[in-house]
């Protein structure tokens, strides 16, 4: 990492927000990850987008988008171009910017998301991950800690997941851009016992949340926004949140972009801002002294967007008790991961 963007990092940390807008100027230089000309040319999104079996273009977006809406959909589904006299994609995946790789599974049967490779992008702030599921092979050589550059080949597409099979006619890129949970995985992976062993370490699907591609992609076309940065800042939060912990995550040192104000001191508690996902963009630090009395491990929750998480069926954030919201499924699995809380 250039010594000036590493200072950026510690001067967001220290400084707090007010540097972030100005620290976060710089605009990014991001690529579509396949050959498909669609969406740099601004056609419609079903020029470029891979259905499921129904048909419905829309099934292959991010989002609640599946099953009538209850079932989420964390990537984009782009469609190849070409097909060789088989019928199978012959399309080259590539590396939507510079980064490192991170994780690479070759063995289509040990995921969801078959052949894959994650890469990590330390010149961007935050440092997101990008995910490139589903391939027919991986690019020979490439391997855990390589550094690759923008538009490089990272394998072919392809139609490879475990435990189902994609046709060929609808073979495509599971495209994703997010965050990483947590460096204590293995640890909550274990306390889970899913019964089954974490075959990729850090980089399991379970540890990543994504964002929409699609979203960032337009937004930062437009210029409505030039990095990731300013991307977060602008998201709407669904629920927000008060943990009572002195425990400062990984998730926040990694992400110190996320912060609304800087760490100044013993840190007593957080107030959280998730979008509709659940994904925790928004961080305010609270002192000892604005959690006193609150027993350590409390979630509270302060507010709640209702209408948006009625039209976002595909997550469950919050459920009803005795009148009070609490925590649903997918954010209590949030919350266990990003502060390590087993109740």
């Amino acid at each position: 990492m250039p010594r000036a963007r590493g200072t950026l990092r510690v001067l967001i940390l220290l400084v707090g927000a007010g540097l972030a807008v100005t620290g976060s100027a710089q605009r990014v230089e991001i690529s579509w990850p396949t050959p498909n000309p669609a969406w740099e040319r601004g056609r419609a999104f079903d020029a470029w987008v891979q259905p499921t079996v129904s048909g419905q273009a829309t099934s292959g977006l991010w989002g609640s988008v599946r099953s009538n809406g209850t079932q989420f959909h964390e990537g984009l589904d782009i469609k190849p171009m070409g097909r060789d006299r088989n019928g199978e994609a012959t399309d080259p995946v590539m590396a939507a910017m510079d980064g490192v790789v991170r994780h690479v599974n070759t063995r289509a049967g040990d995921s969801s998301y078959g052949r894959y490779v994650v890469l990590e992008h330390p010149g961007v702030t935050p440092a997101v991950y990008t995910l490139y599921a589903h391939l027919a092979k991986v690019e020979p050589g490439l391997r855990t800690g390589l550094t690759v550059r923008r538009g490089q080949t990272l394998g072919l597409m392809g139609r490879s997941a475990g435990g189902y099979a994609i046709p060929k006619d609808r073979a495509h890129l599971h495209f994703e851009i997010g965050l990483r949970l947590t460096d204590d995985f293995s640890s909550w992976f274990t306390w889970r016992k899913f019964g089954s062993p974490n075959q990729h370490g850090l980089y399991n699907g379970m540890n990543l949340m994504g964002i929409d591609p699609r979203d960032f992609l337009e937004r930062w076309r437009s210029r409505r926004v030039d990095n990731f940065a300013q991307f977060f800042a602008g998201r709407d939060s669904a629920v927000r949140l008060r943990v009572v912990t002195t425990r400062v995550p990984d998730f926040i040192r990694r992400y110190p972009a996320l912060l609304r104000k800087p760490m100044d001191g013993l840190v007593g508690g957080w107030e959280v801002q998730c979008d509709v996902t659940g994904l925790p963009f928004a961080w305010t630090p609270l002192s000892p002294t604005q959690v006193a009395g609150q027993r350590a491990g409390t979630v509270e929750i302060l507010d709640v967007d209702s209408a948006a998480l009625r039209s976002f069926r595909g997550k469950s954030l919050i459920r009803t008790r005795g009148g009070k919201p609490t925590p649903g499924p997918d954010l209590t699995t949030m919350l266990q991961l990003v502060f390590g809380l087993r109740s």
